[in-house]
Formats: C-alpha cells, structure tokens, sequence
C-alpha cells in the first residue's frame, strides 16, 4: 500500500517545489492556494494539481483565468473541480 499524498511530507514538499512557476502570475496563484488548502488536498486533488503543473506557463495562467477551460489530457472532471477551487482562492 502506498503512502498517500497528506501523510508523506517528502510528497509535500515535492508538490509544493512543482508547483513553482516561470510566470510570476502562475506562481502567485499556485502559491496562494496551496497556502490556503495544501492540507486539505485530497489525493484525487493532488493528480489534479500534478496534471496541472505538468502543463505549460501560458496554457496554464490561461486555465487559472477561465480564458480557457481544459481540453485534450486535461479535460478530466476531477481537473475541472480542483480549477473551480484555484479560481475561487
């Protein structure tokens, strides 16, 4: 059985070192929510959150601003849920 993502604070960190940002606005964002909801996260949350950092500076912002809404690898609903809880931060 596999450690999961709240009682490993190796994940923790790991999860918080990726979600530093090349844009200054992706980085506010992030840092803001993880700030406010890091544990509280499920794990379910936190594939989401990978997913989301797994994508490009400007595709992400343009997700974190609802410019655009997930397509392609992305476009999963527990995805779409986590984007609701950033925005909403």
């Amino acid at each position: 059985m596999s450690i999961t993502h709240q009682a490993d604070p190796v994940k923790r960190a790991r999860l918080r070192w990726r979600a530093r940002r090349g844009l200054l606005e992706n980085d506010l964002i992030v840092t803001r929510f993880l700030d406010a909801h890091e544990a509280s996260l499920t794990d379910e949350e936190v594939d989401a959150f990978s997913r989301l950092m797994d994508l490009a500076d400007n595709e992400l912002m343009d997700l974190l601003l609802a410019r655009k809404e997930p397509s392609g690898d992305v476009d999963l609903p527990h995805i779409h849920a986590l984007l609701v809880r950033i925005r909403a931060a």
